[in-house]
């Protein structure tokens, strides 16, 4: 299983990422997702799930890679994606971690709608198996995990949608998940909806 691992160039600068009151509201959706098993670690501890919130104008705060099995984060497990490259597979980021292996993706979905604040990326086999034949937007299975083509693949997803919302089932990435809002308020209702639909409050 190659889940987990950064596939990216990075250039990352060691120093501690902004604390804001939206960061604080993202860590508390953050720890909500994984107390319901849609952020955490396999049994072959790989982590697996990710969340981020926008900063200026395409910069966002990301949950750090390594960091799915604490069920609740600090500032120092974030990391500010300061700069991204689609065509040439490079994230620019700042923290005291790694930015996450699905960064990029992250920064398609901000690129695509300047009004999309907030972006969660979880797993759940039943909500991606349902999703699938549900007629929700989907990227294409040849479209692998942590590489360029998922993320553009993403960018059309939101493009075509024409909305600052959505949810999308990654066909390429198993299990895989994405919903975005303006906020993370909203951003975590899409999640919820579908967690409600398909696992049951």
């Amino acid at each position: 299983m190659e889940e987990g691992y950064v596939k990216y160039t990075a250039s990352h600068e060691n120093s501690p990422v902004p604390r804001t009151p939206v960061w604080e509201q993202l860590n508390e959706t953050r720890t909500k997702c994984f107390n319901l098993g849609l952020v955490g670690v396999y049994p072959n501890g790989i982590g697996y799930g990710n969340l981020s919130v926008r900063f200026s104008g395409d910069q966002f705060i990301i949950s750090g890679t390594a960091t799915g099995a604490k069920q609740v984060l600090s500032d120092s497990d974030y990391c500010l994606v300061k700069s991204f490259d689609i065509a040439r597979n490079n994230v620019e980021s700042r923290g005291l971690v790694q930015a996450s292996s699905e960064s990029m993706t992250h920064g398609a979905v901000y690129r695509a709608r300047q009004g999309v604040n907030c972006v969660i990326h979880i797993h759940s086999r039943k909500i991606f198996d349902n999703m699938l034949c549900g007629g929700y937007p989907f990227t294409q299975k040849e479209a692998a995990y942590g590489t360029p083509d998922i993320a553009l693949a993403i960018e059309n997803c939101v493009n075509d949608s024409a909305k600052d919302e959505g949810q999308i089932v990654l066909a390429g990435h198993d299990e895989g998940i994405i919903a975005y809002g303006e906020n993370v308020e909203r951003a975590f209702f899409l999640i919820m909806e579908l967690y409600n639909k398909y696992i049951g409050g």
